[in-house]
């Protein structure tokens, strides 16, 4: 299993540059993400990769050692740096309770 192989894409759809510094991305299980010193062009996309890598403007790694995102079902929530939710993202299986 390549870690690398596993992202999530975060995209900016506004004009205007976004500073996700301490901006958080985190799972269902609350593993978390933490952006550090990094400024999201408007309408532009980051990959933020699980595995270790070298950050660019197009991909950030989170540097971890074993998967973060369930295949079979998982959320990807997006926070800004006062936690307050940006987006979320859910695939696959149950949500919640949800279908």
């Amino acid at each position: 299993l390549n870690l690398n192989n596993e992202w999530v894409d975060v995209t900016n759809t506004t004009r205007r540059p976004v500073d996700l510094d301490r901006w958080t991305l985190s799972d269902r299980d609350g593993r978390t993400y933490t952006f550090h010193h990094y400024r999201l062009a408007g309408r532009a996309t980051v990959r933020v990769h699980t595995g270790i890598g070298r950050d660019t403007f197009r991909d950030l790694f989170q540097d971890r050692r074993s998967s973060v995102w369930d295949r079979r079902g998982d959320t990807a929530t997006l926070r800004n740096d006062h936690r307050r939710l940006v987006d979320t993202l859910s695939w696959g299986g149950h949500h919640g309770g949800h279908h």
